[in-house]
C-alpha cells in the first residue's frame, strides 16, 4: 500500500474525522501549528456575536450578575477534567506568565525554610524569567536542572520545582507522576506547566498529587489568541494558598471596598483583577468541542498521527534528524532538525502547510487530533522532501 493510500484509509477509519467540520478551517489547508495557536471552533463566532449583541449590548452591566462574575470558576471546572482535577481546584484568568508567578510564589510560601527553587533546564523562557523574578522577591535561588536529573537533584534545601510536562522544542513527555513523587520524597512541592499537554495528552493532577499547575488555553484547547490561562491548586493547599497578586477580584468581599485585603475561600483566591469577559466566554464556547470526545481518544489519535509522520519521514526524507522521541514518550508534536529552519518553514507555509520553527534549527509540527488529518501529515512530509 502506498503512503497516499494508507493516509486515505486512516482518514476514512478515523473515529474523530468528523470533528474537523466543527472548526473553521480551509479544507485545502494543512494546519499543523495547534501547539502554538489552536484553530477556531465554528461555534465561537456565533456565541461571541450573542455575547456582544445581547449580554453586553442589551443587558449591559446586569450581565455581571447573570454569568459573567462567576465565569472564571465555572470555566475552570470545565477544564478540570482535561487536567485530571476535581471541581473547585481550577480557576481561569490572567495569562500563563501571571499564573506562573502566582504559583511559584505561593509554593515558596507554602514550604518555608527551604531556599532553593529547581527549574527545568529546557523550560520555555517565560518560566525561567518568572522563576528568577519570584526568587528575587522571596529570597530564593534558582538552580536549573535537566528534567532527567530533577528527581535526584531535589534535597532538603528545595522548596519547589517548576517543570514542563511536555518540552516545547522536542515534544518529549516528562514523567509527571514519577517526578512529583520524587519531589515530595525530598520534601519539595511540584509546580507543573501544562501548556503543551492539556488538551493533547491525559493529565492526572489529583492522582499524581501535584501541588500547583498552570496552563494556557489557546493551544490544544482552541480558546483563541491570548485566551486566559488557568491555575490549579490542590485541594489540600487551598486553605493556606497565599498568592502574591492580591487584587480586588480575589477579595472575600470584592464590592465592600475595604482598605484591607481578605482573600476569598477556595480557588477563587487565585483571582486578581476584573475578568477578561470577551476572551473568557470565547474560551467557554471553544470548550464545547469536547462534549462528545475524551482525552484518551485524542491521545490515541495524536500518537497514531505521530507514528504515521515518522513513517513518512523515514520513507520520504531518510536521514532527517528527528528530535522528538520516537517511542510514545512524547506529546502530540513532532520536531525535526532542519537546516535554515526559519526559511524552510516559510516555504512550507507558502505551500499550504502551516507549522512553526524554534531557533536555531527545529521545525515543529503540532498534531491536534480534533482537526489534523493523516493526509495533512503526508502532505507536510512530501513538501519537506521537495525542499531537499
Amino acid at each position: 500500500m502506498s503512503l497516499r493510500d494508507e493516509a486515505a484509509e486512516l482518514d476514512a477509519l478515523d473515529p474523530l474525522a468528523g470533528k474537523r467540520a466543527e472548526f473553521d478551517l480551509d479544507p485545502e489547508l494543512s494546519y499543523l501549528d495547534g501547539n502554538s495557536l489552536g484553530a477556531p471552533p465554528r461555534g465561537v463566532a456565533t456565541r461571541m456575536a450573542a455575547v456582544v449583541s445581547e449580554q453586553w449590548g442589551r443587558r449591559l452591566i446586569r450581565s455581571w450578575d447573570e454569568g459573567w462574575w462567576d465565569a472564571p470558576e465555572r470555566i475552570g471546572d470545565r477544564i478540570a477534567p482535561l487536567a485530571g482535577a476535581g471541581p473547585g481546584q481550577v480557576v481561569v484568568g490572567d495569562s500563563t506568565t501571571v499564573n506562573l508567578f502566582k504559583a511559584v510564589v505561593a509554593a515558596a510560601r507554602l514550604n518555608p525554610g527551604r531556599p532553593e527553587i529547581l527549574l527545568d533546564a529546557g523550560t520555555f523562557p517565560t518560566d525561567g524569567y518568572i522563576a528568577e523574578s519570584a526568587a528575587r522577591l522571596t529570597g530564593h535561588t534558582v538552580r536549573r536542572v535537566p528534567v532527567a536529573e530533577m528527581a535526584s537533584a531535589a534535597g532538603s534545601r528545595t522548596a519547589l520545582a517548576l517543570v514542563n510536562h511536555v518540552d516545547y522544542v522536542t515534544g518529549a513527555l516528562h514523567d509527571l507522576p514519577g517526578i512529583t513523587a520524587a519531589l515530595h520524597s525530598a520534601g519539595a512541592l511540584a509546580v507543573w506547566d501544562l501548556c503543551h499537554s492539556v488538551g493533547a495528552v491525559p493529565v492526572r493532577l489529583d492522582a499524581a498529587g501535584v501541588d500547583l499547575a498552570v496552563g494556557c488555553t489557546y493551544k490544544f484547547l482552541n480558546g483563541g489568541p491570548g485566551s486566559p490561562a488557568f491555575l490549579y491548586v490542590a485541594r489540600k493547599w487551598l486553605p493556606s494558598f497565599d498568592q502574591p497578586l492580591t487584587g480586588w477580584a480575589g477579595h472575600a468581599d470584592p464590592f465592600g471596598m475595604t482598605p484591607e485585603y481578605s482573600g476569598r475561600t477556595g480557588i477563587s483566591r487565585g483571582r486578581t483583577g476584573t475578568p477578561d469577559i470577551l476572551s473568557m466566554l470565547a474560551l467557554d464556547a471553544a470548550l464545547d468541542v469536547w462534549g462528545d470526545v475524551t482525552i484518551e481518544q485524542v491521545r490515541a489519535k495524536g500518537l497514531a498521527l505521530g507514528d504515521f509522520f515518522l513513517k513518512c519521514v523515514d520513507a520520504l526524507v531518510p536521514g532527517a534528524r528527528v528530535v522528538t522521541p520516537r517511542d510514545h514518550g512524547r506529546g502530540n508534536q513532532i520536531s525535526l532538525a532542519w537546516p535554515d529552519a526559519k526559511t524552510a518553514m516559510a516555504t512550507l507555509i507558502e505551500r499550504g502547510v502551516i507549522g512553526d520553527f524554534r531557533p536555531p534549527e527545529v521545525l515543529r509540527f503540532g498534531l491536534a487530533a480534533l482537526y489534523v488529518r493523516y493526509g495533512d501529515v503526508l502532505r507536510a512530509v512530501e513538501e519537506l522532501r521537495a525542499l531537499r
